[in-house]
């Protein structure tokens, strides 16, 4: 019998290709990268960059929902922004959606994303006990 999941929901955007929206292995949960797709219409909600990061953020949150988790259990989130002037605005964003004590993280600068992304987050939670 084995010890991984596929964890799938509509409430995030469908994957664009051959992978998963995240994978649970024991009480481990590897959400793969988000970028800001509305689910409904699997477009880029807007070229603003704040907008864009709090569509991210909130893809990862209907992942980790339907993981039985939350974003509160992210242990390790890896952002990645194709220019980073734009970190001030993802702290200040991130700040809506975690508290302290915060998940381990790196920022990455990357040249471009996928469907013309300004940013995306992967992570991994660790749910239960």
């Amino acid at each position: 019998m084995s010890n991984k999941a596929v964890i799938n929901t509509d409430k995030a955007p469908a994957a664009i290709g051959p992978y998963s929206q995240a994978v649970k292995a024991g009480n481990t949960v590897y959400l793969s990268g988000q970028i800001p797709l509305d689910p409904a219409t699997m477009t880029i909600v807007s070229d603003d960059f704040e907008a864009q990061a709090r569509q991210v953020f909130t893809n990862l949150k209907a992942v980790c929902e339907e993981a039985a988790g939350s974003l509160g259990e992210i242990v390790k989130i890896n952002l990645y922004l194709v220019d980073l002037d734009n970190f001030a605005i993802v702290n200040q964003v991130m700040e809506e959606f975690f508290s302290a004590p915060f998940p381990a993280r790196a920022a990455v600068g990357v040249k471009a994303l996928p469907k013309g992304s300004q940013f995306e987050a992967e992570a991994i939670m660790v749910i239960g006990d």
